[in-house]
């Protein structure tokens, strides 16, 4: 019997604080990531990065437990999706930065003999910085090694309901018992260089555009917050960046009570429980916020399950 595959694909993030300096050297030599055409200067600026990044993220890394909350994430993710699957489909994640890496993967899928490989990116929106670098590497290293297997390919799911159920849930799991008119909200994406969408990266029209799905579906379950915003976070270098940024944004909230939630991410990572959870709680009480609460990633909710499993369905 032929047998197929599913592998889920992210940028991954260190496993120990070992890997921290790992992680940073292949994502600053992506060329997707630093978008110069001459592979000597992306080597020089990402060398630059990596030297004066390196410390202050194992410190990050090193209050976060010792590795990226994304890891164990992942794998509970997997080992959830692989059960409602059954044996007949392998289960299986590649991460762009870290271990696993698609080589290795690609590898137990060879010895495995499998005839179709369905790639599912976790990244909602799509973007060249993240799904297409995803992908391309898939691309290449199975190309090495002379695969045989189709590979069909996912480039977004922001549209998906019962993802986007997964999203509410999550949300209502931070308001609790509280009046949803007693807080904004702010759905913040990780930001992208201004030149990056001038080039033609379709993220932020995705971002955009999944905003106003989640805005009504929160009409229709009642989740009336006293107004919604969108921000973008993570900015780093003297760049135009996307507007408006988090900070921004949140010195405009008149309200004093915010949910955020990481809409750019299904996993929880560095910049959920470090960036947003600590070191913005920080400029929001600057603020005088009363509430400032983070919703987690969608994780290995039962409803992101269901939405894999809708969407390999429709692979198919």
């Amino acid at each position: 019997m032929k047998k197929e595959a599913v592998i889920l694909l992210n940028m991954g993030g260190p496993n120990n604080l070992h890997e921290v300096e790992m992680f940073l050297k292949n994502m600053f030599a992506d060329k997707n990531i630093l978008t110069m055409k001459s592979d000597a200067v992306r080597k020089m600026v990402g060398g630059m990065i990596v030297f004066n990044r390196t410390e202050s993220s194992q410190e990050i890394y090193r209050q976060l437990g010792g590795k990226s909350p994304i890891v164990d994430h992942t794998k509970n993710l997997v080992k959830k999706l692989q059960s409602k699957l059954g044996e007949n489909v392998i289960v299986d994640f590649v991460m762009r930065y870290t271990p696993p890496f698609a080589a290795e993967v690609i590898e137990r899928l060879e010895a495995a003999n499998v005839d179709k490989i369905y790639l599912i990116p976790l990244y909602p929106q799509y973007s060249t910085t993240t799904t297409k670098s995803s992908l391309e590497d898939f691309e290449e290293q199975y190309h090495k090694v002379n695969g045989q297997a189709l590979l069909v390919e996912k480039k977004h799911f922001f549209e998906n309901e019962s993802y986007n159920k997964a999203i509410l849930q999550r949300i209502q799991e931070r308001i609790g018992e509280d009046d949803y008119r007693d807080f904004d909200i702010i759905f913040s994406a990780h930001g992208l260089p201004q030149k990056i969408v001038d080039a033609g990266d379709v993220y932020q029209k995705h971002i955009e555009r999944h905003v106003e799905i989640l805005k009504k579906m929160m009409q229709e379950e009642n989740m009336n917050f006293y107004n919604v915003h969108l921000a973008y976070q993570s900015k780093v270098g003297p760049l135009a960046w996307l507007k408006p940024s988090l900070e921004e944004k949140l010195e405009l909230v008149r309200n004093r009570g915010v949910i955020v939630f990481p809409i750019a991410f299904t996993i929880d990572n560095s910049e959920t429980d470090f960036e947003l959870s600590v070191e913005y709680k920080e400029i929001a009480q600057k603020f005088g916020f009363e509430e400032y609460r983070v919703c987690a990633c969608p994780n290995d909710s039962d409803l992101f399950v269901d939405a894999l499993i809708e969407i390999y369905e429709k692979m198919k």
